[in-house]
């Protein structure tokens, strides 16, 4: 089938007038862009989808979404005879849109359905999985993408334990999808008869959050003082209601980005990680007087933390820093059986700590699939601003959770007339002082990320910067207890590390650098293991040049 041909069938099942609009106009010019737009298709794989809004199979739209629900709809049935589902969204372009048809068609195929009744956080959706035991769920979201772009986020109950999909449930799901794409989505039957619940699940989940906090006030504390900021996102009802419900009162609110809103004008990119999206947070903190800071990504499953520094600017932790301090937490608070883990590319800190409270500590590949799936598991995080403290409540990253943990720690470190710095140093006297870097280069044309993997693999360095590499692991086709993965991973003398990886989600190459020091005062460990991140991070871009 030509392009021409394929984009012709598909604009006679598309419902959506603005993309049927948009691919009459492709059909009408013709050539590359056409042929780019149906050259292939967004694959469905363990992050669902996500993808650019627009027309087409290489772009999020109702068609795509729509065949994307029916052969999970189909995958369900082929598991259970009897299935049911709960669906959520946020608050981004067409999310609502998908998450409805998404409704429709579950209800048509027969999957008992429920639609949350308004656009509401991941980790909401991720709890109602566990909580309504359903087989599964959907939560329609691009997370921390661009404000052009859409998901679809699949996690599975039952036995699943309400964690995201993982092999070989992901390719058994893309086989019925593929086989659904086959025909039109105009055939597939459809239903309203789907609950729309109330809002006692939501009530259920700020129970269950603000059930994990610790408030403490002394002579020196008082009511902790801290600014919280949605970033355009669906965060600010239930963090707001969990914030009240644990003891922490009324924050102080970044307004410009505290409802929702798809074009998120504030912000190149609604990710925290990103330079200047905390901007007008540290603004509203200095103006305040805070404490801390407190900012969730548009789907509010992460977290970022901000503080003032001792020369009183204000600074992002590091993903790093608050999963360390939050492992911290866990391991004083874990059974001897507790496990702790993280992704294999955050910091070794976690490590140190599991070794010093004699607890098990796991690695698994990036992504909270596998972190969550870790047997007996106490608390998980990877570095980019992912933290599961309550693997009871939700079995996924959950930033409004996450939250409520760090300012506990706060609201204790205050009543005792201590900072969040002083507790870093009180950390790197104990553990060790752990730097990490990451070098984040976008792509508009992703052949170019294979490319510089290819390079890399083929000439393999001996050195980064002047600092000797003893071993290089190569994930490709599977390494040690791992899975196949497009990870490079360099140990270095001295004990750093440097893994450089293809991002999951966006079209960028990352790299991840890490060093410690466990000699002399906190700042001197400190000082020691940065310099060895600086060293390694210049001589990691010189390599990728």
């Amino acid at each position: 089938m030509t392009a021409l041909d394929a984009a012709r069938a598909w604009l006679e099942q598309d419902p959506d007038a603005a993309t049927r609009a948009e691919l009459e106009a492709l059909i009408a010019a013709g050539g590359e862009p056409l042929e780019e737009r149906f050259a292939t298709r967004l694959q469905f794989g363990t992050a669902g989808l996500r993808g650019e809004l627009g027309a087409g199979p290489t772009r999020m739209n109702r068609v795509l979404v729509t065949q994307a629900a029916a052969g999970l709809a189909a995958y369900l049935l082929s598991k259970d005879p009897s299935p049911s589902i709960v669906i959520g969204y946020d608050g981004r372009r067409n999310s609502e849109v998908f998450a409805r048809d998404t409704a429709t068609i579950m209800a048509g195929a027969g999957v008992t359905t429920t639609l949350l009744p308004r656009h509401l956080p991941t980790p909401v959706l991720a709890f109602a999985v566990r909580h309504l035991d359903t087989s599964a769920g959907v939560m329609v979201t691009a997370s921390h993408n661009p404000a052009n772009d859409n998901g679809y986020k699949v996690y599975l109950g039952k036995d699943d334990h309400g964690s995201q999909i993982v092999p070989p449930a992901d390719g058994h799901i893309a086989a019925a999808i593929e086989k659904i794409a086959a025909g039109s989505i105009s055939d597939l039957p459809r239903s309203t008869d789907f609950i729309v619940a109330d809002d006692s699940v939501l009530h259920e989940y700020v129970r269950a959050t603000a059930a994990l906090a610790e408030v403490s006030t002394g002579s020196t504390g008082g009511a902790l003082n801290f600014v919280y900021s949605a970033m355009h996102g669906v965060g600010w009802e239930t963090a707001r209601a969990v914030f009240a419900a644990a003891g922490f009162g009324e924050p102080h609110v970044v307004t410009e980005q505290i409802e929702p809103d798809a074009a998120f004008p504030t912000v190149a990119f609604p990710n925290p990680e990103e330079p200047g999206a905390m901007d007008l947070t540290f603004a509203r903190a200095a103006e305040v007087g805070a404490d801390l800071a407190i900012v969730n990504d548009p789907d509010a499953d992460r977290l970022a933390v901000a503080v003032p520094s001792r020369d009183g600017t204000w600074r992002r932790l590091t993903g790093n820093e608050t999963g360390y301090l939050l492992g911290w937490r866990a391991a004083e608070r874990a059974d001897a059986d507790g496990v702790l883990a993280a992704s294999i590319v955050s910091s070794p800190a976690l490590r140190a700590v599991a070794q010093e409270y004699r607890l098990q500590y796991e690695d698994t590949l990036t992504g909270f699939k596998w972190i969550s799936r870790v047997p007996g598991l106490a608390y998980g995080y990877e570095e980019a601003l992912g933290y599961l403290v309550d693997p009871e409540i939700v079995r996924d990253k959950d930033g409004i959770s996450a939250a409520v943990d760090f300012l506990s720690l706060a609201s204790q470190l205050k009543a005792q007339g201590k900072t969040i710095d002083d507790h870093l140093d009180d950390f790197a006297d104990r553990f060790g002082a752990f730097a990490s870097g990451q070098i984040s280069l976008r792509f508009d044309d992703l052949s170019l990320i294979g490319a510089a993997m290819g390079r890399l693999r083929a000439n393999p360095p001996a050195h980064v910067g002047t600092i000797a590499v003893e071993q290089i692991d190569d994930f490709i086709e599977g390494f040690a207890q791992y899975p196949a993965g497009d990870i490079l991973r360099l140990h270095l003398v001295g004990g750093a590390r440097v893994i450089v990886r293809p991002s999951g989600t966006e079209p960028k190459l990352k790299v991840y650098i890490d060093a410690s020091s466990d000699s002399g005062t906190a700042a001197e460990r400190r000082a020691a293991a940065e310099a060895v991140v600086a060293e390694l991070d210049a001589g990691m871009r010189e390599l990728l040049a």
